[in-house]
């Protein structure tokens, strides 16, 4: 994976997983969606890391 698409998951995860934390103390069901979306994007970095190392 190049550094730039690297660096795209690693700054888009800390930011959600960051809006989440803010988030607690507004609402109770936002901070899980913005959970999930977050460890969906992490996830989808790892399949995209798995599928270009194959290539």
């Amino acid at each position: 994976m190049s550094k730039g698409l690297s660096l795209w998951f690693a700054v888009s995860s800390i930011v959600l997983l960051t809006a989440a934390a803010i988030s607690i103390s507004y609402s109770a069901w936002l901070p899980f969606v913005l959970g999930i979306l977050a460890v969906g994007n992490i996830g989808w970095g790892f399949i995209i890391k798995g599928r270009r190392s194959r290539s």
